[in-house]
Order: structure tokens, then sequence, then C-alpha cells
């Protein structure tokens, strides 16, 4: 055990609103919920619980799209759950912002899906309603049937995803920040002035893909930009990171591969003119927890009894855009080039010694690379060594709802708090100051700050017309 002065670890609950996210054929289990998914109150047991042991986020994965073909078409996904069905986490996250009152509320959606006109007025009024507690989990989408489901004839080049989510961020940071000045909203019942005109503006947004004349139709919400998540860990995905997001999520399957990322992503943050630590580093893990390591043993045999290796290739040869289905499992890899999601492979070349996987490592490294078993001791102890690595938090993966939770909450939480490393009380605030302790709003050095009183001459008083003389 470690008697050092850590910072605690930030902990968010990874889920989705689908039958099979991450562990593949886990909805099997005799004690699994997940096929409850339409259910609402499973999700606000589940959030209640989660709130109750203080996580600091649910984080709510989502696709837009199915993944790529498997076994030459798409049957098997549908047959084994794999993310279809699946809904909407905006509409599932209203709400959840109804039934708690602290815990953070992070949503995944795609540059693809949604104007960001219409996602920023979404956001604005979800951080409204729920006090300050929205998060958006920035992604550019790696599965072709999005796109095509947007109106694309295929997947954009990984370079021009990119780029779009550029052009993206940029128009929704100008609706946030630019398009109402602080001190906008009067609401004087006396004057019978609502707003002040002189301080609400348009944006006029012209660029390759998006024309937004604005303004912003919400007021500004408690943190004005919702907390920022980002996932992409291709060199790209890392620059991005960097310049914009305040926590970014690694599939990551050693701490090796944990100190190589957060060594790039800190430079990458100077690079951007940000400081280092403005950009938390999650990981992405899943836990078996035991009282005993025969407890431990017993609890890891029967999740693998339910594990669905096929499913777990399934779901990476769709992010990477490959079809490995039909494949023998000892069937190597050789070199793939892909449009897909290139830092996913790059991790599981880097969790296999000589860097030279076979079809069955990519379920081998999803399903084990990223799972600690143990004692909540043992637990512990590893992940210090996460945290030594360069992790500010961890993203829990679950095999079971809400079963994974409970045990966590149960066993390794008390752990996490004896050692100082899991906050017993939320702190007050938005999100964003639950995280870093500093303001309600974005830090002067981020990006979208520079939009902040940009538009003024665009105000709507500027085109009052003067009353009439005489």
């Amino acid at each position: 055990m470690s008697t050092n002065q850590r910072p605690r670890l930030l902990l968010s609950a990874f889920l989705m609103n689908t039958p099979s996210h991450i562990l593949g054929g886990q909805w099997r289990h005799p004690e699994a919920q997940q096929h409850r998914y339409n259910e609402l109150g499973l999700w606000v047991d589940l959030a209640r619980q989660l709130e109750d042991a203080k996580f600091d986020a649910l984080f709510f994965a989502d696709v837009v799209g199915l993944y790529g073909d498997h076994e030459g078409g798409w049957a098997s996904l549908v047959e084994k759950g794999l993310q279809v069905p699946s809904n909407d986490p905006l509409v599932l996250a209203s709400a959840l912002a109804a039934t708690t009152s602290q815990i953070g509320l992070a949503l995944t959606s795609s540059v693809v899906q949604s104007d960001p006109f219409q996602m920023a007025r979404q956001f604005s009024t979800l951080d409204h309603l729920s006090g300050g507690r929205v998060a958006w989990n920035i992604v550019t989408s790696v599965l072709e049937n999005s796109h095509r489901n947007f109106g694309a004839t295929g997947l954009a080049a990984h370079a021009d995803r990119y780029d779009w989510a550029e052009e993206y961020v940029s128009a929704v940071y100008k609706l946030w920040e630019g398009s109402w000045a602080d001190g906008a909203v009067l609401a004087d019942k006396q004057t019978g002035r609502y707003a002040d005109p002189a301080l609400v503006n348009k944006i006029h947004h012209e660029g390759p893909r998006y024309s937004i004349e604005g303004p912003h139709l919400s007021s500004p919400s408690p943190q004005r930009t919702p907390f920022l998540f980002q996932a992409g860990s291709s060199p790209r995905g890392k620059a991005f990171a960097a310049a914009h997001a305040e926590a970014t999520f690694l599939f990551a399957p050693n701490t090796d591969y944990v100190r190589k990322q957060a060594t790039a992503i800190r430079a990458a943050e100077a690079a951007a003119g940000r400081s280092p630590g403005d950009a938390k580093i999650f990981a992405g893990l899943s836990f078996v927890v035991g009282s005993t390591e025969a407890e431990v043993k017993r609890k890891e045999t029967e999740y693998d009894q339910y594990l669905d290796p096929h499913a777990l290739i399934a779901h990476i040869g769709g992010g990477i855009g490959v079809d490995l289905g039909g494949l023998d499992l000892d069937t190597p890899l050789g070199d793939i080039e892909t449009e897909g999601a290139r830092g996913v492979l790059e991790a599981v070349i880097a969790s296999v010694p000589g860097g030279k996987p076979t079809v069955g490592d990519l379920a081998r490294s999803r399903a084990k690379a990223q799972q600690i078993a143990g004692t909540p001791e043992q637990i512990v102890d590893e992940l210090e060594r996460w945290q030594d690595a360069g992790i500010n938090g961890v993203n829990i993966i679950n095999q079971i709802l809400p079963g994974s939770y409970t045990d966590f909450i149960e066993g390794v939480l008390p752990e996490l708090r004896a050692r100082g490393l899991a906050q017993s009380e939320y702190a007050p605030g938005t999100l964003r100051e639950k995280v870093f302790g500093r303001t309600a709003t974005l830090e002067a050095n981020h990006p979208a700050a520079a939009y902040r009183g940009a538009f003024s001459k665009h105000s709507a008083a500027a085109t009052q017309q003067a009353a009439p003389v005489g």
C-alpha cells in the first residue's frame, strides 16, 4: 500500500443505452440487467447509486450507425445486439438530470449527426436544466454506416474528419461563448427589459461545411460551453484533444502505453498553448472484485463463460473498418491500413509482445488487457501504478449492470477513500468546478475563449432604428 499523498482519481461509469456495449456477450449473464436498457427505472436507479457513491460522472457512449460488416454482412451485429438496438443518450440524460442533483452527465454527440446550431441549443438547454452538469464527448464517427445515415456516400478520410471537427467546435464555441455577453439577461419586470440588445449578437459563421447566422437562442447556461471530453487516440486525435478537451479517454492496454500517451498529450497541450494537466486523462478499465483471491478467480471464470470473443472482434473490426469475421483466432492481422479508429489498432499492437497481433489478440486485449482482477487492496495498488503512469481518472467498463458498479462501490471504493484516492463528498458548483476547483466557465487559454466579445458589432442594438425626430 502506498503511503504517499496522491491526488484523487476521477471516477466515471462507462455506459451506453444498449444491451451490449464493450464486453460482448455479458448481457446473457443471469444477474445482468442491461437487457432492460429501454426501461427508465434501470438508469434512474443506477444513476442514484453512482451519485450516492460520489462518482464524478455517468459517461454515455453512442453510435449513430452500424459497426462495419462482420462475416460478410451485418446480420451477426443484430444477432449479438452489438450496439444495435441503441437509444439516444441525450433524451435519457434529460430524465436523469431531473432525478439526480450532483453527478455529471457526459454525452457523446458526433459531428456527423447534428447541425452545430441544433446541437449547441440542446446542450445549453440540458446544462440549464441540470444546473451545469453536462459534458460533451466530441467524436467524429469512425463508422461508415454513420456517415451514410446522414447523407454521405462513405466514410470521410481520417484527416478530413478532424478538419470537420475543427470547424464544428469553432461554430459551437461562437454560439456558446460569443453570442450572449455576460450581463445580457436582465429579466427586469419593472422596466420590461428581459435582455439587453447591445449584449446579444449574431455570429455569422461561414465555413467549408456550415453557414450559421445566429444568435444562439439559449441564454448562457451555467457552464456556457459544456465540460469537454474527447476520445481520439491517433496522433491527430491527441492533438485535437490537447487543444480542446478537458478530459481525454484512452483504451489503454498497459501502463507503458499510458505513460507514452500521457507524455504525448502533455507535449501537445504545451504546443496548443494550454497548461499541462488542462486535459485530464481517463483510462477505460474493467474490474473483477473479490474479498479473497479464490473469489476473484471464481468470478473471473464466471464472466469468461459469458464473454463472446466474436462479438469483441466484430466490435473492434467494425471500428477499424475491417471485416474480421470467419477468420481463425490465430490469423495474423498483418499490416492494416484503415481510415477507422487508428488509435484502437495502435493500442492493440502495443499490448502484444513483438507487436504482431492475431485476430484473437484483439479479443484478449479488449477483455483482459484493460481488466484488473483482485482484492480491493490489490486493485488499488494496481490503480496507483496506473496513476503513476499518467492517468487522472478511470472510466469504469461494466460486465453487468448494475452488479459491476455495486462490486466496485462496495469493495474498491472504501479502499480508495482510505488512501485519499476518492472523494467522499461533492464539491459545490458545476461539473467543471467540481473537477477542477476553478471557475464554471472555460479558462482564458482555451480556444473557445477567443470568441468572447468577438461579435459585438453584430449585436441586436446595432440594427435598431433611431427614433424619428419631431
